[in-house]
């Protein structure tokens, strides 16, 4: 008996929905596409549960006829390519005409437009790509498509779908970067009936990024080069040292006009910006390449999220180039921002003279230039607290005495037989971890209310986090409002946390946090809570001593990094030829 067998055309149709659609963000993708294919100057979207429910486009594009309407959801027709050759020379965002007919697939779809030439529009409705005929009806000269109940008959698939404020995050990912492509288009994206995005044409595109992602556009540092020798144009937008992001979420690489995830050009952008960014901080930047399109590959991803570049190693060698002498010649010196607000007397219970770290107008923390803790255990080849028993570690590190304070981030302590050193800022992100920890776990957060609230500028992305978990943020200790349609007013912080604007951003990454536990929420808030930079007295390294030792886990801070090492007698010996 054969095993061998042909799968049934519904199959068929599922399997390819499932390579092109893995959630409303990806239809949200390939039709706005579309779109843009068809030369809209104007494209509204309404989304209802995040896409799940509704999907709805309405563009002024050149529209389609009665003649395509009828073979658009046939799988792999396309008014973009007609040869093999034409794969290597795509000027448009589609080309493959996979989108509508797996969308069509697995939801439930109806599509109307109209040209230029035609009285009158006409309407097509698919459910599970069974259609109707086309029907004529009034429209103006576009075309609008709804796409409804998503995944309806693949429940296995529509399980997987996560939060609503997750996917519609997602959206926004996919929405957004073609905003700051086409400044010279207006663009909405509207949710639930509330606008998140309104941008109306500008034919400036530094304008047109500022609103987009709620930026100043003073802190830009932009400039365009063309290279001959690869027969490319370079266009840089780079955010200067007043712009830093927690994490990743504001990095935009354009490839001929096409978002793309290039993971090489993303790695030598944020290694460049290590030139002037302390670990744990993120640059704002867009790149836009133009190059021909034979040196340029589109077609190796399903959803096109990929590209392949010919001469990739030459490229990157000129992007280091360039964006390096854009950042070092045209960057300006930290500004202080509009708002002020107190620093924490404390972040646990001080002696009287503790002196918290302060930072001036015009002037930055100090960047960790010196040896990092890994390069000493190197260095001197010692055994760190994953080899030593801690218990051990704890006896020396109570018995030891106070020698002094290296570099402004290390302190340095004696005991019977070795050196031991304290990473200041690793400590103390252990101590202020544990005890926001110990306070959110017993929801008896100690706050500082603020004479005036820090105004925090918010990303659509986090804008949306923030109003499905801001009951979440309370209970973590930060109380906030809307100050207007996309700034965030924080009225209180924990006691403990120093950076609160920081902490507030790293708690809007787009996880639910409604999920979290208390250890997870703390290790959140505390990251970079405290800035090395600050020369600690002697009162105040033991204080600080003191108070990792009363820690569950004094050795480790909160992100995994060693909080302490110890140089023995011997390694010290060796080092110096003794015998």
């Amino acid at each position: 008996m054969s095993k061998v067998h042909i799968l049934p055309p519904e199959i068929v149709s599922k399997i390819a929905a499932g390579e092109v659609v893995e959630r409303p963000a990806s239809v949200l993708k390939e039709l706005l596409e579309n779109s843009l294919d068809a030369g809209a100057c104007s494209i509204e979207v309404l989304l209802k549960g995040a896409g799940k429910n509704l999907i709805e486009i309405k563009d002024n594009g050149e529209g389609i006829s009665k003649e395509d309407i009828e073979n658009i959801f046939i799988r792999h027709a396309t008014s973009k390519i007609s040869t093999i050759d034409d794969l290597y020379n795509i000027s448009s965002l589609g080309f493959r005409g996979e989108a509508l007919y797996s969308i069509a697939a697995i939801s439930d779809v109806t599509l109307r437009s109209k040209t230029q030439g035609q009285d009158c529009g006409w309407e097509i409705h698919l459910r599970d790509n069974t259609k109707t005929s086309a029907k004529p009806l009034g429209m103006h000269v576009g075309t609008e498509i709804q796409v409804q109940e998503l995944f309806f008959n693949t429940p296995a698939r529509k399980k997987f779908l996560k939060s609503n404020s997750s996917e519609l995050n997602h959206c926004l990912d996919i929405f957004l970067p073609y905003t700051l492509l086409h400044p010279d288009k207006r663009f909405i994206l509207t949710h639930e009936s509330r606008k998140l995005i309104d941008l109306s044409p500008t034919g400036e595109q530094l304008s047109r990024i500022g609103e987009a992602l709620n930026l100043n556009k003073k802190d830009f540092l932009e400039d365009t080069s063309e290279f001959p020798e690869l027969n490319a144009k370079i266009h840089l937008v780079l955010g200067d040292i007043n712009i830093q992001r927690t994490h990743k979420d504001m990095q935009f690489i354009f490839i001929n006009g096409r978002p793309v995830n290039e993971r090489a050009i993303s790695f030598h952008m944020n290694e460049i910006f290590r030139l002037i960014f302390s670990p744990g901080v993120y640059p704002f930047f867009c790149v836009f390449i133009t190059m021909p399109a034979d040196q340029l590959d589109v077609n190796v991803h399903p959803a096109k999220r990929e590209v392949k570049i010919k001469d990739e190693f030459r490229l990157l060698g000129i992007l280091r180039q360039f964006t390096e002498h854009l950042l070092m010649t045209k960057s300006k010196p930290r500004q202080a921002e509009g708002s002020v607000f107190s620093t924490p007397e404390n972040i646990l219970s001080q002696p009287s003279n503790w002196q918290a770290p302060t930072f001036h107008h015009g002037e930055k923390p100090e960047q960790q230039n010196g040896l990092s803790i890994s390069d000493n255990i190197l260095l001197f080849k010692t055994d760190d607290i994953f080899t030593r028993k801690k218990s051990d570690l704890k006896e020396k590190l109570k018995s030891s005495r106070y020698l002094g304070n290296l570099l402004k981030k290390y302190l340095i302590f004696e005991s019977d037989d070795s050196l031991l050193l304290i990473d200041q800022h690793a400590a103390q992100e252990r101590i202020t971890f544990e005890k926001l920890k110990d306070q959110i776990d017993k929801s008896n957060v100690e706050v500082v209310q603020l004479l005036a609230p820090v105004l925090i500028k918010l990303s659509p992305q986090e804008l949306v986090f923030w109003e499905e978990n801001k009951e979440i943020l309370e209970k973590a200790g930060f109380s906030t409002t809307l100050f207007d349609q996309d700034t965030l007013a924080l009225h209180s912080h924990p006691q403990l946390i120093s950076q609160p604007e920081s902490s507030v951003r790293n708690l809007l990454t787009g996880e639910d946090i409604a999920r979290l536990d208390p250890e997870t929420l703390a290790r959140m808030a505390c990251r970079s809570s405290v800035m090395a930079g600050f020369a600690m007295n002697k009162e105040q390294a033991e204080f600080q001593r003191q108070a990792l030792l009363k820690c569950v886990d004094p050795f480790i801070c909160s992100h995994g990094r060693p909080t302490v090492i110890e140089i023995l007698e011997e390694t010290l010996q060796k080092q110096f030829l003794r015998k």
